[in-house]
């Protein structure tokens, strides 16, 4: 019996549930797993479902007939194949903390996706990453080659035919343009400590003004840098007996532990796009060992 995933986001009204169930119901379709959110401010509502086809419906005849329900409430809508496996780009600069922990998971399982490319602006990983069996590209980045640097990124991404890039601290800032072309594709992690300290050495910033809590946010990339809409964060705790080389050590473990819950999040289409905010709904049973492997 085959597995599928339904995503469904739409204007909030009566009857969605009942005609999105109905009609999975009348294809011999048994479901499985279920989350939905209505967002009362902007009248919103999503839905993500998975569900078994035990009549062998085939995902060309799904979604053909759940055109006339799409139409009625106006849906944006995909229902996709529980087992296809994303391709992904990873992009990292000279810090491979989460990089290895993306390669380490992919390697196991616990991130079932296709890899079809590294980026990086530095030859830092180049033999870890061959070592995978997986290509990879250096692309050097100046101030005066930028343009052409992200022609050739993007020409990579396209040529790979990936679905999602993820900047496993790609120390570079992606142009508007590129943001724009290819908006909720891009995931980030940065750092995030309150105060929010800008700049080089951020943790011996944190060290120096005695921080008690260190954390990373996992992010969609938008025009405005490090604002866009959050997917996943975390914390660790600190005392005053640690060193600035603890915050470094620290830091790296929750920026890899939390990059890795958004990309699984992302990868198994638990993600909605709420203007400024995400909608993330829980694990599904079958994906939950490798959501808590982190």
């Amino acid at each position: 019996m085959k597995s599928y995933v339904l995503t469904v986001t739409c204007k909030s009204t009566r009857g969605i549930v009942a005609a999105i169930t109905g009609y999975l119901a009348e294809k011999g379709c048994y479901i499985t797993d279920s989350s939905q959110f209505d967002d009362l401010q902007t009248g919103l509502f999503f839905m993500r479902l998975t569900f078994i086809s035990q009549e062998g419906a085939k995902l060309e005849e799904l979604r053909e007939g759940f055109t006339p329900v799409i139409k009625r409430f106006d849906m944006t809508c995909e229902i996709r194949d529980s087992e296809e496996r994303m391709k992904v780009v990873l992009m990292v600069s000279r810090f491979g903390h989460c990089l290895n922990d993306l390669l380490y998971r992919w390697k196991i399982g616990a991130l079932p996706i296709d890899i079809v490319a590294v980026i990086s602006n530095h030859f830092d990983y180049q033999k870890v990453v061959v070592n995978h069996d997986i290509p990879f590209h250096h692309i050097k980045v100046t101030k005066d080659n930028k343009p052409q640097a992200e022609a050739r990124m993007l020409e990579i991404v396209e040529q790979t035919d990936a679905d999602l890039v993820v900047l496993a601290r790609y120390m570079q800032v992606l142009s508007d343009q590129l943001c724009k072309k290819m908006s909720g594709r891009i995931i980030n992690i940065h750092h995030s400590f309150l105060p929010s300290f800008k700049g080089a050495n951020p943790y011996k910033q944190a060290y120096e003004r005695g921080v008690k809590l260190i954390g990373a946010t996992a992010h969609y990339v938008t025009e405005d840098l490090d604002e866009g809409p959050i997917i996943e964060q975390d914390i660790a705790r600190i005392t005053h007996a640690q060193s600035a080389e603890d915050y470094v050590s620290i830091g790296r473990d929750v920026e890899s532990q939390v990059l890795a819950r958004a990309v699984h999040a992302h990868i198994h289409h638990r993600c909605f796009i709420n203007g400024n905010r995400v909608v993330v709904f829980p694990a599904s049973p079958g994906s939950y060992a490798s959501e808590r492997m982190g």
